[in-house]
This record gives C-alpha cells, structure tokens and sequence, in this order.
C-alpha cells in the first residue's frame, strides 16, 4: 500500500460554526467546502495539500456526538490518502489488521473511506481514504 500523504486531520467540535471562526480569524484558513454525510456535519480547510476536517455530530446518535460525550472535543482522527482502498483493505487483512468494516463506505467528497480499528493502532483512529477523481 502506497501512502500518498496525511489526507486531513479530523478534529471533533461542538460547533462548526464557532470553529471556522477560530480556524478563518486566527489562522487565516479558508473554508473549502462544508458537507453533510449521515448525522454528521463536517468543514474542510485546507493546509498546504493537508486539510483540517472539523466534525460536528447531528444529533444523540451521530457517532461525533456519542465521541464527545465520552472523550471530549479534539482530535478525532487522522487519514492516509491511498491510491487503491481495495488494495490497501487486501493488504492490511493478508497483515492480520484488524478493520472496522470489511469493505470501503462513501465518506468525505464521494471518497473511498475505511476505518482501522484502533485496538490495531494503539488506540489511533486512522482513515484510509481513495479519493475521487478531481479532489
């Protein structure tokens, strides 16, 4: 598995709104586009060829909700960007590493996401992700 570089730094808030504030007006980071996937709100901003995604989860049982509840706000996760999710899902399987789900779901600009469970990663949360054609 080829990875080509940290795709986005996933960061948990209670409020995109009063997130992209800070991020736009201390950091003079620009809004790229604002998306919602399921019960969750996320904003990408763009870092040099890195995003910082902010989540924010819509309503009790959005998975964003349910992980502030019991961790906090901050960071949430953070993603590889491949070139093959189905190569990748094959090699960590045939490496015995275990995955949230055995097949790639939809998430972020129609990408191809899966999640490593993070009993295999030291308790990180990390994404792969195969981005669309055109992101």
């Amino acid at each position: 598995m080829k990875i080509k570089r940290v795709e986005h730094i996933a960061i948990a808030v209670d409020s995109i709104k009063q997130s992209l504030d800070l991020m736009q007006n201390t950091f003079g980071l620009n809004l790229e586009y604002e998306e919602q996937i399921g019960q969750t709100r996320l904003a990408m901003l763009p870092v040099g060829e890195t995003y910082i995604e902010l989540l924010e989860g819509q309503g009790p049982d959005s998975g964003v909700t349910k992980w502030i509840a019991e961790k906090g706000t901050g960071l949430f996760h953070i993603c590889f960007e491949v070139d093959d999710i189905e190569g990748a899902i094959a090699e960590l399987k045939a490496k015995n590493v275990k995955l949230q789900s055995e097949t790639w779901k939809i998430g972020h600009g129609g990408s191809k996401i899966v999640f490593l469970d993070p009993s295999a990663t030291g308790n990180v949360v990390i994404e792969l992700a195969e981005l669309a054609p055109g992101h």
